[in-house]
């Protein structure tokens, strides 16, 4: 085992200047199948922790002693020692010490030279995720060795933070250009296989239609958007996220109308309550092909249809406890089987403590086998998720989870009322 100089293999001014040129090769190379099917989200992650530069940091509470023990040392080549003949070995008894010093990071900086440097850098054998200091003495000077190794580690720390602050400002702007990267390619596909242009399938607005109850609504025209394909590709719709969020406020303010007229709706069931977000979203959104761009099938959907496929789903719940949310997830998850869906769980909760239904609809989601990640809240009882499809994890859903409080009913059928 021989200890060699640290940081003095390769520069690190050529290492960030190469860098983002790599990662656009990297990025050419990936299969342009991969590049359009993937979760764009996943594939910057991935490439976001393959380039990015992770200057190693010590750890000092995990330094041990890996070995020590007896041990011959040449001592011809010093000076101090009335050695007759040097041309020879001369052996002594002595000690051999070995220090670990534990990392994290990637062991290949350990040979690179910072834009700060000495003439005179440290010494030590990379191993896996540790490096060796090793002390060969003819004496029990312990305080020699402490001092000496102590040295090194504060001599290869201040060499790793001139690293970590050249590295810092490339890791900053990472992702900014593995995203580029990732939509010029991925436009440039596109374009060449002529999927670019988006078909505006018609969601008007009614011209001058009443609505039964004041709700305010933007006078936009929204669309739905989709990417045209080829070859193996189909054309799937979209709803686009201005629609989709002009959806969900639709919703919100159909319950704040509840809030007012708590008398009103207090003897609803989840049907009759549907109905009444149904009203409100046809008022403000017109069908392409009918009057109703929204509709309900089965039990419990608000739907809307495009060529035969569903672009937004919504299911319409009473808190019923976890157990019921999470199979409520499971029944819309079943439903939706096309690419950028956008959903949302409207959850109506009679229960006297909302606060805890807020907190368990946040503990349960991030368990469910699809959940990929949390977008945030948008309020405090909106919360919104990503959410891998069943049967694809690159096609990822969309998942809004709104809760309201709604007025109580002492008199309301069994089974309405959360469990």
């Amino acid at each position: 085992m021989n200890d060699e100089l640290l940081f003095n293999k390769y520069e690190i001014f050529g290492i960030l200047q190469n860098q983002p040129q790599a990662v656009k090769k990297r990025i050419q190379a990936i299969p342009s199948a991969t590049l359009l099917n993937a979760s764009e989200h996943d594939l910057v992650e991935a490439l976001i922790e393959e380039f990015r530069l992770n200057v190693p940091v010590i750890d000092d509470d995990g330094i041990y002693i890996a070995e020590s023990g007896e041990t011959q040392v040449d001592v011809s080549g010093d000076p101090m020692r009335g050695i007759y003949d040097r041309s020879r070995a001369f052996y002594v008894p002595g000690n051999r010490t070995v220090i670990a010093v534990p990392f994290k990071g990637d062991a290949e900086f350990f040979n690179v030279q910072p834009s700060s440097y000495s003439l005179s850098p440290p010494r030590a054998m990379i191993g896996k995720g540790e490096l060796l200091l090793t002390y060969v003495r003819t004496d029990q000077n312990a305080e020699a060795i402490k001092r000496d190794y102590q040295g090194t580690v504060n001599s290869i720390k201040q060499y790793l933070r001139s690293l970590s602050e050249s590295a810092a400002q490339f890791n900053s702007q990472l992702e900014n250009l593995v995203t580029s990267q990732i939509k010029t390619r991925k436009d440039r596909l596109l374009a060449d296989a002529g999927m670019t242009a988006a078909i505006g399938l018609p969601m008007k607005r009614r011209a001058g239609a009443p609505a039964t109850y004041a709700v305010p609504v933007s006078r936009r025209v929204p669309k739905v958007e989709q990417i045209r394909t080829q070859g193996s590709f189909k054309p799937e719709p979209a709803l686009s996220d201005e629609d989709y969020q002009e959806i969900l406020r639709i919703m919100k303010n159909m319950v704040q109308v509840m809030e007012l007229s708590p008398h009103a709706f207090s003897g609803m069931g989840e049907e009759d309550l549907r109905f009444h977000f149904l009203v409100q979203l046809n008022g403000a959104f017109q069908g392409q092909a009918t009057g109703e761009t929204f509709n309900f099938q089965g039990k419990t959907d608000i739907l809307i249809r495009v060529d035969g496929k569903s672009v937004f789903i919504g299911e319409c719940k009473f808190w019923k406890g976890e157990k019921a949310f999470l199979a409520t997830l499971d029944q819309l998850l079943s439903y939706l089987s096309w690419r950028d869906t956008k959903t949302a769980v409207i959850i109506f909760n009679r229960n006297a403590d909302f606060t805890a239904v807020l907190s368990k609809i946040d503990e349960a989601v991030p368990t469910h086998s699809n959940f990929k990640r949390d977008l945030g809240k948008s309020d405090e009882s909106t919360f919104r998720y990503v959410f891998a499809q069943p049967n694809d994890a690159n096609r990822e859903i969309t998942l809004t989870v709104m809760a309201f409080d709604i007025p109580t009913n002492l008199s309301a059928p069994a089974g309405i009322v959360a469990e």
